[in-house]
């Protein structure tokens, strides 16, 4: 049984690091793509819109 966990904790801990960074590249992407600058600033400015 301790080979088991063993194996799957090595699969997961691997696999799961490549997932996160994975995640973690695509958000960068997401959020630094010049396509959606205009819209990051709007949502920027929303705090000081007076109404």
């Amino acid at each position: 049984m301790f080979e088991t966990y063993k194996s799957l904790a090595e699969f997961a801990q691997t696999w799961g690091l490549l997932y996160f960074v994975g995640v973690f590249l695509a958000v960068v992407v997401y959020a630094l793509s010049p396509s959606r600058k205009k819209r990051f600033e709007d949502a920027a400015r929303i705090p000081l819109r007076e109404d």
